[in-house]
């Protein structure tokens, strides 16, 4: 389990035969997991547009020809 996820102390709501129907954390908290979620969604995009990125010009060549611009 990450670390993100062990930090955090969930709440639960019970229904009247105490099986848990919704969790409660804090704001802190969730602002924390939204962002994480965010940062995973990066770098899967990262990742997939890696897979698929070909015929890439080396950065000295392009800051070159850009230079002569």
């Amino acid at each position: 389990m990450s670390k993100t996820a062990m930090a955090i102390k969930p709440k639960y709501l019970i229904d009247e035969r105490g099986n848990k129907t919704a969790v409660v954390i804090n704001l802190h908290d969730y602002k924390s997991l939204l962002e994480f979620i965010e940062d995973l969604e990066d770098a899967n995009d990262l990742l997939r547009a890696e897979k698929k990125a070909t015929g890439f010009t080396p950065y000295k060549k392009f800051r070159q020809g850009w230079l002569k611009s």
